[in-house]
């Protein structure tokens, strides 16, 4: 019997080369929660600059001694991907990294995603499986979603959620810097991706 070749495209996600030498310029431990979001809303605005993707970075670090272990940008539309955020890049680049798909798996530091803006109901889908042990976040989903971007149907009690799992959060770190670089994306003409569509009419 003769074999049929695969012949649907294969997915391939990976980071814009300008992240690698962006990080050669910067340190590898980030001693405090506002260095690390100084970081990570840096990452959001070269991501604009370089056009490489939306208004969006996060990063895994070790909760420990805060080094960095994976970074993230929005791919989206460099990607032509939905899924391709910056908490699932830094999340799946930190487990790939690690070895582990579970980055709170026994004998793997505790590991903490800063993020430049809270998640998305499918990045805090995420972060729930991830086994990151700590959240921190810059501008607020309200920020997104005031230029537009659909941030899905999140838990209004989101964080209380997440703190329940074990997964502690801290709000507005930074908040301000990452807000202004939302706006600044829609003021160069960024593209906002939203796909809601609203209610579906039913033929009467």
């Amino acid at each position: 019997m003769n074999s049929t070749p695969n012949t649907f495209p294969r997915i391939q996600l990976e980071l814009p080369q300008w992240i690698t030498d962006f990080l050669q310029q910067q340190p590898t431990t980030f001693p405090t929660l506002e260095t690390r979001m100084d970081f990570v809303t840096t990452l959001s605005k070269l991501n604009i600059e370089q056009g490489t993707g939306g208004p969006f970075g996060a990063s895994v670090f070790r909760a420990d001694t805060h080094q960095l272990i994976a970074p993230g940008v929005n791919l989206v539309l460099l990607s032509k991907n939905s899924l391709a955020h910056a908490e699932v890049m830094a999340i799946m680049l930190a487990q790939q990294i690690l070895g582990d798909h579970d980055l709170g798996a026994a004998g793997l530091p505790p590991q903490e995603l800063v993020t430049s803006c809270e998640p998305c109901a499918m990045c805090l889908g995420a972060i729930c499986w991830s086994g990151v042990r700590h959240l921190v976040c810059g501008a607020r989903g309200s920020d997104a979603e005031t230029i537009g971007f659909d941030e899905g149907p999140k838990p209004q009690n989101w964080t209380a959620h997440l703190e329940e799992r074990g997964i502690s959060v801290t709000l507005d770190i930074g908040r301000p810097n990452a807000t202004q670089v939302l706006r600044n994306y829609v003021e160069q003409g960024g593209e906002v991706y939203n796909s809601r569509q609203g209610p579906i009419e039913t033929p009467g």
